[in-house]
């Protein structure tokens, strides 16, 4: 009987973060938000011509007939596979660079001049860049993905390790912490872990914006069908797009948003 209560109470431990992030009180606030901001988009198609402010319901109609032809599937696909490994690269190779130099003064020193000089480059202007060295394709538009979350976690990863209490470093060598590494692995990680966790949820944010300049040069995807609606004059299909990126980063914020209180369910 003990052990089917213990099981119930962690099963119900689980499930908070789910329960939390669909409070009854929060949806129904967020509903009568996106009700209201249906009703003004309604409000202000009446007062334009449909090739200027579209209904939502031109725009509903047009979204089921893009998913019907499968159009709307490929493009989505299409953006998954350079988001996917840009985000992952750029994440990966950011949060690594500022937990290095955040630790170490010698690399922080050496290397700040550079970092100096490329941060203010924004992802865009490399983009012939990225045509010379991986061509017109996804992996163009995962290297310009990956510049944009790289400098997002770097600098989160930075400001969290640096922001860690030399308390927490005197603690761990009196208990017999020495090495380098070992402090890093022991005390830096953890306790520079929130900022890092709230670095890559921005950057994962920034990646889904990116997905369109970053199909500028011809990549394909949503971003590829935004330009082609939009140099077309088809507003409709802009919006239907607008709203499949819009709803990506949703389920994605989402997910990390659970994923990010379980880890951190200890603060």
């Amino acid at each position: 009987m003990a052990t089917d209560v213990s099981n119930e109470l962690e099963r119900t431990d689980n499930l908070g973060p789910i329960v939390e992030a669909i409070d009854p009180r929060r949806l129904l606030l967020g509903l009568l938000g996106l009700a209201g901001f249906v009703g003004l988009w309604w409000f202000g198609s009446t007062l334009q011509p449909a090739y200027i402010l579209p209904s939502p319901l031109a725009v509903a109609v047009t979204v089921q007939s893009e998913i019907a032809s499968g159009t709307m599937q490929t493009a989505l696909l299409d953006s998954v596979v350079h988001w996917l490994p840009g985000t992952v690269v750029g994440t990966t190779l950011g949060v690594a660079a500022g937990v290095a130099l955040g630790w170490s003064r010698v690399l922080d020193e050496a290397l700040t001049p550079v970092v100096r000089v490329l941060r203010p480059v924004p992802p865009l202007a490399l983009i012939g860049f990225a045509i010379a060295w991986f061509g017109i394709g996804h992996a163009g538009a995962a290297f310009i993905i990956a510049i944009g979350a790289f400098w997002i976690n770097f600098y989160a990863a930075y400001g969290g390790v640096e922001g860690v209490s030399d308390d927490l470093l005197d603690v761990a060598r009196s208990l017999g912490v020495e090495r380098q590494i070992g402090l890093v692995r022991a005390v830096v990680l953890p306790a520079s872990l929130p900022e890092i966790m709230t670095g890559v949820r921005t950057g994962i944010g920034r990646c889904w914006m990116l997905v369109v300049a970053a199909e500028i040069f011809g990549a394909p995807g949503i971003g590829r069908q935004i330009f082609r609606s939009a140099n077309s004059l088809q507003v409709d299909r802009v919006i239907a797009y607008i709203l499949v990126l819009s709803v990506m980063f949703l389920l994605v914020d989402t997910a990390f948003r659970l994923l990010q209180r379980r880890v951190l369910s200890w603060r």
